[in-house]
Protein backbone atom coordinates (compact mmCIF):
# COMPACT_ATOMS: atom_id res chain seq x y z
CA UNK A 1 0.00 0.00 0.00
CA UNK A 2 0.94 3.54 -0.08
CA UNK A 3 3.14 5.26 2.26
CA UNK A 4 1.46 6.49 4.76
CA UNK A 5 1.16 10.58 5.89
CA UNK A 6 -0.96 12.55 8.12
CA UNK A 7 -3.83 13.51 7.18
CA UNK A 8 -6.77 16.14 8.49
CA UNK A 9 -9.25 14.52 10.76
CA UNK A 10 -12.72 15.66 10.80
CA UNK A 11 -15.85 14.54 11.65
CA UNK A 12 -18.09 12.89 9.07
CA UNK A 13 -21.59 14.39 8.96
CA UNK A 14 -23.68 11.27 9.07
CA UNK A 15 -27.29 12.89 8.78
CA UNK A 16 -29.06 14.16 6.13
CA UNK A 17 -29.99 17.49 7.57
CA UNK A 18 -26.54 17.28 8.68
CA UNK A 19 -25.13 17.16 5.25
CA UNK A 20 -27.50 19.69 3.65
CA UNK A 21 -26.34 21.94 6.10
CA UNK A 22 -22.95 21.62 5.16
CA UNK A 23 -23.64 22.52 1.36
CA UNK A 24 -25.32 25.56 2.44
CA UNK A 25 -22.46 26.40 4.18
CA UNK A 26 -21.11 26.11 1.34
CA UNK A 27 -22.91 27.94 -1.11
CA UNK A 28 -22.72 30.80 1.40
CA UNK A 29 -19.20 30.76 1.51
CA UNK A 30 -19.58 30.92 -2.31
CA UNK A 31 -21.53 33.87 -1.91
CA UNK A 32 -19.58 35.52 0.13
CA UNK A 33 -16.69 34.60 -1.59
CA UNK A 34 -17.91 36.08 -4.81
CA UNK A 35 -19.25 39.46 -2.91
CA UNK A 36 -15.79 40.07 -2.05
CA UNK A 37 -14.83 39.98 -5.15
CA UNK A 38 -17.58 42.02 -6.70
CA UNK A 39 -16.43 44.67 -4.31
CA UNK A 40 -12.69 44.22 -5.42
CA UNK A 41 -13.39 44.54 -8.92
CA UNK A 42 -15.21 47.88 -8.46
CA UNK A 43 -12.94 49.30 -6.76
CA UNK A 44 -10.39 48.60 -9.12
CA UNK A 45 -12.96 49.74 -11.78
CA UNK A 46 -13.09 46.22 -13.07
CA UNK A 47 -16.97 46.04 -14.14
CA UNK A 48 -17.85 42.21 -13.48
CA UNK A 49 -21.50 40.37 -13.53
CA UNK A 50 -21.77 38.50 -9.71
CA UNK A 51 -21.84 35.14 -11.98
CA UNK A 52 -18.26 35.82 -13.18
CA UNK A 53 -17.50 37.35 -9.34
CA UNK A 54 -18.35 33.79 -8.20
CA UNK A 55 -15.82 31.92 -10.66
CA UNK A 56 -12.89 32.60 -8.49
CA UNK A 57 -9.50 30.49 -7.57
CA UNK A 58 -10.56 31.18 -3.82
CA UNK A 59 -14.06 30.31 -4.79
CA UNK A 60 -12.59 27.03 -6.43
CA UNK A 61 -10.76 26.48 -3.24
CA UNK A 62 -13.16 26.66 -1.01
CA UNK A 63 -15.61 24.31 -2.86
CA UNK A 64 -13.03 21.86 -2.95
CA UNK A 65 -12.48 22.21 0.50
CA UNK A 66 -15.68 21.42 1.64
CA UNK A 67 -16.14 18.83 -0.68
CA UNK A 68 -13.52 16.67 0.92
CA UNK A 69 -14.30 17.76 4.28
CA UNK A 70 -17.82 16.33 3.40
CA UNK A 71 -16.98 13.38 1.87
CA UNK A 72 -19.55 10.68 0.43
CA UNK A 73 -21.63 11.28 -2.59
CA UNK A 74 -21.23 14.60 -2.61
CA UNK A 75 -17.54 14.39 -3.18
CA UNK A 76 -17.45 11.85 -5.40
CA UNK A 77 -19.75 13.86 -7.23
CA UNK A 78 -17.33 17.13 -7.70
CA UNK A 79 -14.50 14.30 -8.79
CA UNK A 80 -16.70 13.00 -11.37
CA UNK A 81 -17.40 16.54 -12.92
CA UNK A 82 -14.02 17.48 -12.21
CA UNK A 83 -13.14 15.26 -15.58
CA UNK A 84 -16.58 14.78 -17.33
CA UNK A 85 -17.13 18.81 -17.52
CA UNK A 86 -13.89 20.32 -17.38
CA UNK A 87 -14.39 21.13 -21.10
CA UNK A 88 -17.49 23.49 -19.41
CA UNK A 89 -16.38 24.48 -16.19
CA UNK A 90 -13.92 27.36 -15.62
CA UNK A 91 -10.42 26.26 -15.34
CA UNK A 92 -10.22 27.20 -12.17
CA UNK A 93 -12.69 24.89 -9.94
CA UNK A 94 -11.71 22.08 -12.75
CA UNK A 95 -8.14 22.26 -11.55
CA UNK A 96 -9.81 22.66 -7.69
CA UNK A 97 -12.04 19.51 -7.69
CA UNK A 98 -9.00 17.70 -9.84
CA UNK A 99 -7.64 17.39 -6.28
CA UNK A 100 -10.87 15.79 -4.65
CA UNK A 101 -9.55 12.88 -7.09
CA UNK A 102 -6.69 12.51 -4.78
CA UNK A 103 -7.46 13.57 -0.93
CA UNK A 104 -10.26 13.41 1.92
CA UNK A 105 -10.43 14.34 5.28
CA UNK A 106 -10.55 10.90 7.58
CA UNK A 107 -12.91 10.39 10.54
CA UNK A 108 -11.78 11.49 14.50
CA UNK A 109 -10.41 7.81 16.18
CA UNK A 110 -13.51 8.17 18.31
CA UNK A 111 -16.00 7.91 15.19
CA UNK A 112 -13.96 5.15 13.77
CA UNK A 113 -14.33 2.97 17.00
CA UNK A 114 -18.13 3.65 17.08
CA UNK A 115 -18.32 2.24 13.58
CA UNK A 116 -16.57 -0.71 13.62
CA UNK A 117 -18.13 -1.67 17.39
CA UNK A 118 -21.44 -1.44 15.01
CA UNK A 119 -19.87 -3.77 12.45
CA UNK A 120 -17.92 -5.98 14.62
CA UNK A 121 -19.77 -5.97 17.63
CA UNK A 122 -18.31 -5.35 21.18
CA UNK A 123 -14.84 -6.90 21.88
CA UNK A 124 -13.97 -6.47 18.12
CA UNK A 125 -10.40 -5.42 18.89
CA UNK A 126 -9.18 -8.91 19.90
CA UNK A 127 -9.77 -9.90 16.17
CA UNK A 128 -6.45 -7.85 15.55
CA UNK A 129 -3.04 -8.18 16.99
CA UNK A 130 -2.21 -4.57 15.23
CA UNK A 131 -4.49 -2.01 14.21
CA UNK A 132 -2.49 0.98 12.45
CA UNK A 133 -5.14 4.25 13.09
CA UNK A 134 -3.28 6.56 10.70
CA UNK A 135 -4.97 5.69 7.57
CA UNK A 136 -2.93 4.64 4.43
CA UNK A 137 -5.77 6.52 1.97
CA UNK A 138 -8.52 7.98 2.25
CA UNK A 139 -11.00 9.07 -0.42
CA UNK A 140 -14.86 10.25 -0.72
CA UNK A 141 -16.16 7.22 0.40
CA UNK A 142 -13.71 5.59 2.56
CA UNK A 143 -10.44 5.39 4.49
CA UNK A 144 -7.68 2.33 4.46
CA UNK A 145 -6.26 1.25 7.36
CA UNK A 146 -3.31 -1.55 7.74
CA UNK A 147 -3.91 -4.41 10.50
CA UNK A 148 -2.43 -7.25 11.44
CA UNK A 149 -5.04 -10.05 12.45
CA UNK A 150 -5.11 -11.87 15.36
CA UNK A 151 -3.97 -14.89 13.51
CA UNK A 152 -1.20 -13.34 11.90
CA UNK A 153 -3.19 -12.21 8.38
CA UNK A 154 -1.65 -8.88 7.09
CA UNK A 155 -4.70 -6.94 5.74
CA UNK A 156 -6.10 -3.81 4.16
CA UNK A 157 -9.48 -2.80 5.53
CA UNK A 158 -10.89 -0.34 3.84
CA UNK A 159 -13.98 1.01 6.10
CA UNK A 160 -16.82 3.13 4.85
CA UNK A 161 -17.58 6.35 6.54
CA UNK A 162 -21.14 6.74 8.07
CA UNK A 163 -23.64 8.30 7.02
CA UNK A 164 -22.58 7.69 3.17
CA UNK A 165 -24.85 5.45 2.02
CA UNK A 166 -28.38 6.74 2.88
CA UNK A 167 -27.39 9.95 1.79
CA UNK A 168 -26.22 9.42 -1.89
CA UNK A 169 -29.80 10.59 -3.21
CA UNK A 170 -29.71 13.91 -1.21
CA UNK A 171 -25.80 14.77 -1.82
CA UNK A 172 -25.72 14.49 -5.50
CA UNK A 173 -29.41 16.69 -5.98
CA UNK A 174 -28.26 19.04 -3.60
CA UNK A 175 -24.43 19.52 -5.14
CA UNK A 176 -26.01 19.36 -8.36
CA UNK A 177 -28.13 22.37 -7.50
CA UNK A 178 -25.25 24.70 -5.81
CA UNK A 179 -23.31 24.13 -8.70
CA UNK A 180 -25.94 25.54 -10.81
CA UNK A 181 -27.36 28.32 -8.51
CA UNK A 182 -23.21 29.03 -7.76
CA UNK A 183 -23.38 29.58 -11.99
CA UNK A 184 -20.23 27.38 -11.96
CA UNK A 185 -21.90 25.36 -14.20
CA UNK A 186 -24.39 27.07 -16.95
CA UNK A 187 -27.69 26.59 -16.22
CA UNK A 188 -28.49 25.38 -19.42
CA UNK A 189 -26.70 22.07 -19.08
CA UNK A 190 -28.58 19.47 -18.63
CA UNK A 191 -26.72 17.12 -16.37
CA UNK A 192 -29.61 15.05 -15.24
CA UNK A 193 -27.83 12.14 -16.85
CA UNK A 194 -24.57 12.48 -15.16
CA UNK A 195 -26.29 13.07 -11.34
CA UNK A 196 -28.61 9.48 -12.59
CA UNK A 197 -25.92 7.66 -13.16
CA UNK A 198 -23.53 8.73 -10.48
CA UNK A 199 -26.56 7.95 -8.18
CA UNK A 200 -26.88 4.58 -9.48
CA UNK A 201 -23.17 3.49 -9.35
CA UNK A 202 -22.95 5.47 -5.94
CA UNK A 203 -25.25 2.92 -4.38
CA UNK A 204 -23.05 0.21 -5.91
CA UNK A 205 -20.01 1.51 -4.94
CA UNK A 206 -21.03 1.43 -0.91
CA UNK A 207 -21.82 -1.87 -0.64
CA UNK A 208 -18.24 -3.33 -0.14
CA UNK A 209 -20.10 -6.91 -0.17
CA UNK A 210 -20.51 -6.27 -4.27
CA UNK A 211 -16.81 -5.09 -4.41
CA UNK A 212 -15.90 -8.03 -3.02
CA UNK A 213 -17.29 -9.67 -5.58
CA UNK A 214 -15.54 -7.50 -8.06
CA UNK A 215 -12.09 -8.15 -6.85
CA UNK A 216 -13.03 -11.83 -6.71
CA UNK A 217 -14.20 -11.36 -10.18
CA UNK A 218 -10.98 -9.24 -11.37
CA UNK A 219 -8.68 -11.44 -9.95
CA UNK A 220 -9.98 -14.47 -12.32
CA UNK A 221 -10.42 -11.73 -15.23
CA UNK A 222 -6.17 -11.29 -14.93
CA UNK A 223 -5.27 -14.44 -13.30
CA UNK A 224 -3.77 -15.34 -17.05
CA UNK A 225 -1.42 -12.02 -16.43
CA UNK A 226 1.26 -12.44 -13.58
CA UNK A 227 2.05 -8.63 -14.26
CA UNK A 228 -1.48 -8.19 -13.11
CA UNK A 229 -1.92 -8.66 -9.31
CA UNK A 230 -5.56 -8.30 -7.43
CA UNK A 231 -5.52 -8.47 -3.83
CA UNK A 232 -7.60 -11.94 -2.09
CA UNK A 233 -10.67 -10.87 -0.21
CA UNK A 234 -11.18 -12.15 3.35
CA UNK A 235 -14.29 -12.62 3.78
CA UNK A 236 -14.62 -13.54 7.38
CA UNK A 237 -14.10 -9.90 8.42
CA UNK A 238 -15.89 -8.34 5.30
CA UNK A 239 -19.10 -6.42 5.76
CA UNK A 240 -21.26 -4.30 3.33
CA UNK A 241 -19.63 -1.41 5.25
CA UNK A 242 -15.87 -2.67 5.71
CA UNK A 243 -13.56 -4.67 2.77
CA UNK A 244 -11.19 -6.55 3.97
CA UNK A 245 -8.37 -7.58 2.14
CA UNK A 246 -4.07 -8.86 1.59
CA UNK A 247 -1.89 -5.42 2.05
CA UNK A 248 -0.62 -5.29 -1.02
CA UNK A 249 3.23 -3.83 -0.24
CA UNK A 250 3.98 -1.76 -3.97
CA UNK A 251 4.84 1.25 -4.41
CA UNK A 252 2.58 4.46 -4.75
CA UNK A 253 2.46 5.29 -8.50
CA UNK A 254 2.72 8.71 -8.38
CA UNK A 255 6.85 7.94 -7.71
CA UNK A 256 7.11 7.31 -11.48
CA UNK A 257 6.65 10.79 -11.87
CA UNK A 258 9.45 12.04 -9.37
CA UNK A 259 12.94 13.27 -11.02
CA UNK A 260 15.49 9.94 -11.67
CA UNK A 261 12.50 7.63 -12.36
CA UNK A 262 13.13 5.03 -15.12
CA UNK A 263 11.92 6.01 -18.58
CA UNK A 264 11.52 2.33 -19.16
CA UNK A 265 9.60 1.72 -15.73
CA UNK A 266 7.25 4.64 -16.94
CA UNK A 267 6.79 3.66 -20.36
CA UNK A 268 6.05 0.24 -19.22
CA UNK A 269 3.64 0.64 -16.88
CA UNK A 270 1.72 3.26 -19.16
CA UNK A 271 1.49 0.39 -21.55
CA UNK A 272 -0.32 -1.83 -18.53
CA UNK A 273 -2.29 0.90 -18.13
CA UNK A 274 -3.77 0.74 -21.27
CA UNK A 275 -3.49 -2.34 -22.14
CA UNK A 276 -5.48 -3.45 -19.29
CA UNK A 277 -7.91 -0.56 -19.79
CA UNK A 278 -9.08 -2.30 -23.81
CA UNK A 279 -9.14 -5.47 -22.10
CA UNK A 280 -11.52 -4.62 -19.60
CA UNK A 281 -13.38 -2.66 -22.54
CA UNK A 282 -13.45 -5.00 -25.64
CA UNK A 283 -12.92 -8.36 -23.89
CA UNK A 284 -14.02 -8.44 -20.12
CA UNK A 285 -17.04 -6.21 -20.87
CA UNK A 286 -16.34 -4.80 -17.35
CA UNK A 287 -14.14 -2.61 -16.02
CA UNK A 288 -12.52 -0.56 -13.18
CA UNK A 289 -13.92 2.75 -13.45
CA UNK A 290 -12.29 5.13 -11.20
CA UNK A 291 -8.31 5.26 -12.52
CA UNK A 292 -7.29 7.40 -9.79
CA UNK A 293 -3.35 7.29 -8.28
CA UNK A 294 -4.26 5.70 -4.88
CA UNK A 295 -5.79 2.59 -6.57
CA UNK A 296 -2.53 1.36 -8.17
CA UNK A 297 0.39 0.09 -7.07
CA UNK A 298 3.88 -0.74 -8.62
CA UNK A 299 6.14 -3.50 -7.27
CA UNK A 300 9.65 -1.87 -7.00
CA UNK A 301 11.71 -4.73 -8.89
CA UNK A 302 9.11 -6.48 -11.42
CA UNK A 303 7.10 -3.21 -12.37
CA UNK A 304 3.99 -5.19 -12.14
CA UNK A 305 0.62 -3.50 -11.39
CA UNK A 306 -1.11 -4.35 -7.94
CA UNK A 307 -5.02 -3.69 -8.68
CA UNK A 308 -6.55 -2.25 -5.47
CA UNK A 309 -9.79 -0.28 -6.23
CA UNK A 310 -13.51 -2.04 -7.34
CA UNK A 311 -15.98 -0.69 -6.06
CA UNK A 312 -16.88 1.50 -9.50
CA UNK A 313 -17.13 -1.20 -11.52
CA UNK A 314 -19.08 -0.82 -14.38
CA UNK A 315 -20.75 -3.58 -16.74
CA UNK A 316 -20.70 -3.20 -20.63
CA UNK A 317 -23.34 -4.96 -23.43
CA UNK A 318 -21.51 -6.94 -25.97
CA UNK A 319 -23.35 -4.51 -28.10
CA UNK A 320 -22.18 -1.22 -26.57
CA UNK A 321 -18.61 -2.87 -26.59
CA UNK A 322 -19.25 -3.57 -30.21
CA UNK A 323 -20.08 0.31 -31.59
CA UNK A 324 -17.06 1.27 -29.61
CA UNK A 325 -14.30 -0.95 -31.65
CA UNK A 326 -16.04 -0.03 -34.73
CA UNK A 327 -15.78 4.03 -34.03
CA UNK A 328 -12.00 3.36 -32.98
CA UNK A 329 -11.83 1.21 -35.99
CA UNK A 330 -13.12 4.12 -38.27
CA UNK A 331 -10.45 6.38 -36.31
CA UNK A 332 -7.44 4.50 -37.00
CA UNK A 333 -8.69 4.13 -40.87
CA UNK A 334 -9.31 8.07 -41.01
CA UNK A 335 -13.09 7.09 -41.95
CA UNK A 336 -14.88 10.58 -40.79
CA UNK A 337 -17.98 9.78 -42.30
CA UNK A 338 -18.18 6.48 -40.44
CA UNK A 339 -17.08 8.23 -37.62
CA UNK A 340 -20.07 10.45 -37.66
CA UNK A 341 -22.13 8.03 -38.14
CA UNK A 342 -21.44 5.64 -35.64
CA UNK A 343 -21.31 8.70 -32.77
CA UNK A 344 -24.70 9.05 -33.82
CA UNK A 345 -25.91 5.49 -32.92
CA UNK A 346 -23.88 5.90 -29.26
CA UNK A 347 -25.74 9.44 -29.35
CA UNK A 348 -22.88 11.76 -29.12
CA UNK A 349 -24.61 13.18 -32.19
CA UNK A 350 -28.54 13.84 -32.42
CA UNK A 351 -30.75 13.58 -35.71
CA UNK A 352 -31.62 17.08 -35.18
CA UNK A 353 -27.68 18.33 -34.53
CA UNK A 354 -26.79 21.02 -37.35
CA UNK A 355 -23.93 19.54 -39.61
CA UNK A 356 -21.82 22.19 -38.50
CA UNK A 357 -22.56 20.65 -34.97
CA UNK A 358 -21.97 17.11 -35.95
CA UNK A 359 -18.41 17.97 -37.35
CA UNK A 360 -17.52 19.85 -34.44
CA UNK A 361 -18.15 16.79 -32.45
CA UNK A 362 -16.19 14.85 -35.06
CA UNK A 363 -13.64 16.97 -34.31
CA UNK A 364 -13.21 16.86 -30.81
CA UNK A 365 -13.80 13.19 -31.02
CA UNK A 366 -10.89 13.26 -33.20
CA UNK A 367 -8.79 15.07 -30.71
CA UNK A 368 -9.82 13.39 -27.44
CA UNK A 369 -8.40 10.10 -29.20
CA UNK A 370 -5.30 11.69 -30.20
CA UNK A 371 -3.49 8.87 -28.56
CA UNK A 372 -5.16 6.13 -30.05
CA UNK A 373 -4.11 7.59 -33.42
CA UNK A 374 -1.06 8.55 -33.00
CA UNK A 375 1.65 6.50 -35.24
CA UNK A 376 4.45 5.52 -32.16
CA UNK A 377 4.79 5.91 -28.63
CA UNK A 378 2.66 8.82 -27.52
CA UNK A 379 4.63 11.23 -25.46
CA UNK A 380 2.11 11.76 -22.69
CA UNK A 381 4.11 14.76 -20.73
CA UNK A 382 4.77 16.54 -23.35
CA UNK A 383 0.77 16.68 -24.77
CA UNK A 384 -1.24 19.59 -24.19
CA UNK A 385 -4.36 17.76 -25.51
CA UNK A 386 -6.13 18.60 -22.39
CA UNK A 387 -5.80 22.42 -22.87
CA UNK A 388 -6.79 22.00 -26.59
CA UNK A 389 -9.34 19.71 -25.67
CA UNK A 390 -11.04 22.11 -23.17
CA UNK A 391 -10.68 24.51 -25.14
CA UNK A 392 -12.76 22.88 -28.10
CA UNK A 393 -15.47 21.69 -25.45
CA UNK A 394 -15.85 25.45 -24.65
CA UNK A 395 -16.32 26.53 -28.08
CA UNK A 396 -18.51 23.85 -28.92
CA UNK A 397 -20.95 24.55 -25.87
CA UNK A 398 -20.84 28.19 -25.16
CA UNK A 399 -20.69 29.44 -29.30
CA UNK A 400 -22.49 27.27 -30.39
CA UNK A 401 -25.63 27.19 -27.58
CA UNK A 402 -25.62 23.32 -27.39
CA UNK A 403 -25.72 22.50 -23.64
CA UNK A 404 -25.93 18.53 -23.58
CA UNK A 405 -24.34 16.44 -21.63
CA UNK A 406 -22.82 13.21 -22.80
CA UNK A 407 -25.46 9.81 -23.05
CA UNK A 408 -25.26 8.40 -19.34
CA UNK A 409 -23.94 4.65 -20.72
CA UNK A 410 -20.48 6.76 -21.35
CA UNK A 411 -20.29 9.07 -18.26
CA UNK A 412 -17.97 5.97 -16.32
CA UNK A 413 -15.76 5.23 -19.77
CA UNK A 414 -15.04 9.13 -20.22
CA UNK A 415 -14.23 8.74 -16.40
CA UNK A 416 -11.73 6.16 -17.31
CA UNK A 417 -10.20 7.48 -20.32
CA UNK A 418 -9.54 10.59 -18.95
CA UNK A 419 -7.82 9.44 -16.00
CA UNK A 420 -5.63 7.09 -17.85
CA UNK A 421 -4.69 9.77 -20.09
CA UNK A 422 -3.81 11.57 -16.86
CA UNK A 423 -2.20 9.10 -15.63
CA UNK A 424 0.07 8.35 -18.05
CA UNK A 425 0.90 12.25 -18.38
CA UNK A 426 1.55 12.35 -14.73
CA UNK A 427 3.81 9.20 -14.71
CA UNK A 428 5.50 11.05 -18.22
CA UNK A 429 4.76 7.75 -19.88
CA UNK A 430 5.42 6.92 -23.66
CA UNK A 431 3.15 4.39 -24.91
CA UNK A 432 2.14 3.64 -28.43
CA UNK A 433 -1.20 2.92 -27.73
CA UNK A 434 -2.10 2.53 -31.40
CA UNK A 435 -0.52 -0.66 -31.42
CA UNK A 436 -1.97 -1.86 -27.99
CA UNK A 437 -5.74 -1.25 -29.18
CA UNK A 438 -5.51 -2.57 -32.75
CA UNK A 439 -5.91 -6.17 -31.76
CA UNK A 440 -9.32 -5.60 -29.99
CA UNK A 441 -10.28 -3.74 -33.31
CA UNK A 442 -9.53 -7.00 -35.65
Amino acid sequence: MAEKRKRRQSRVPTTRIGRVLRLGLTAGGLAAGGAAESIRRLAGSRGAGQSSALLTRANASRLARRLSHLRGAAMKLGQLLSLESEQVLPPEFAEALAILRDSADTMPVSQLNRLLGREYGKGWQARFRKFDYEPVAAASIGQVHHVVTSDGRELALKIQYPGVARSIGSDVNNLATLLRMSRILPMELDISGITSEARRQLQQEADYLQEAAHLERFGDLVADEPRFRVPAVHRDLTTRRILAMDYMHGEPLVTLGEPGASQSRRDRVGGLLYHLLFRELFEFGVMQTDPNFGNYLVDPDSGDLDLLDFGSAMEYPSEFTRRYARICKAMLDEDIELVESIATEIGYIHPDDSDDHARQIVNLILMICEPLRHQGAYDFASSDLTARARDAGIDLVFKSGHFRAPPPETIFLHRKLVGSFLLCARIRARVNVRSLIEPFLD
